[in-house]
């Protein structure tokens, strides 16, 4: 019996669906991708070693830079968190009667970044954002008589009562101690002795977490 020959078929394949889709992806994570925005301050901050990272959310940052300039930013993942931010800036208008407007309240809620006094902080927030870098000339903290930065923390202390609220400074390497002393007078008027200092890891322990995420960081980068 003679024996049936199949017939080969090609094996080629046509791409172009497959490249429609890989586009159609980069697409979407290019359009939902959020990028970490720029530094308005350029900070330096000296190296430790730790095995920990700070996640840096769900609080109240304090930083200093080299010229001792004081700024604060309250740092808050959660949508909700914007009511909280618009009753610390709610508490230090009426406190301080400083003649806010609604507009300018809610321009502090989208960029919680301050570093002015009180008597500029109206013209501050009315200022785009691409503008306020060049007006930032720190909270005051240096006067013991007129500590800015105490009022501040207390009004933040207040508005987010009941709710985890952790307090970080990060001071530049080259800092001046009168700042550094102001904002600790600060946190202590406030009777807040408890909080997280940002450095620089440098030679994190092998074996550690922080190490291992390192490592896994380096080589999903490479």
């Amino acid at each position: 019996m003679p024996s049936v020959k199949i017939k080969k078929k090609s094996t080629w394949t046509d791409m172009t669906p497959f490249v429609d889709v890989a586009f159609l992806i980069l697409a979407f994570f290019i359009m939902a991708t959020k990028f970490k925005p720029p530094e308005l301050v350029e900070i330096t901050t000296p190296k430790s070693v730790s095995s920990d990272k700070l996640e840096q959310k769900d609080a109240l940052r304090i930083d200093f830079d080299k010229d001792g300039r004081v700024f604060l930013t309250v740092q808050a993942q959660k949508t909700e968190d914007n009511v909280l931010k618009k009753t610390l800036i709610e508490n230090i208008n009426t406190s301080r009667n400083l003649g806010l407007t609604e507009a300018e309240m809610n321009a502090y809620v989208s960029n919680t970044m301050v570093g002015v006094p009180f008597n500029k902080l109206k013209g501050y927030l009315q200022l785009k954002d691409d503008q306020r870098k060049d007006v930032l000339e720190g909270i005051p903290v240096t006067d013991s008589a007129d500590n800015q930065l105490a009022t501040w923390v207390a009004a933040a202390a207040n508005a987010f009562s009941g709710k985890p609220l952790q307090f970080m400074i990060k001071g530049d390497n080259n800092a001046k101690f009168p700042s550094f002393k102001g904002v600790i007078d600060a946190m202590r008027r406030n009777e807040v002795f408890k909080y997280q200092l940002i450095t620089d890891p440098e030679g994190v322990p092998p074996g550690s977490e922080l190490y291992k995420l390192n490592l896994k960081q380096q080589r999903a980068g490479s």
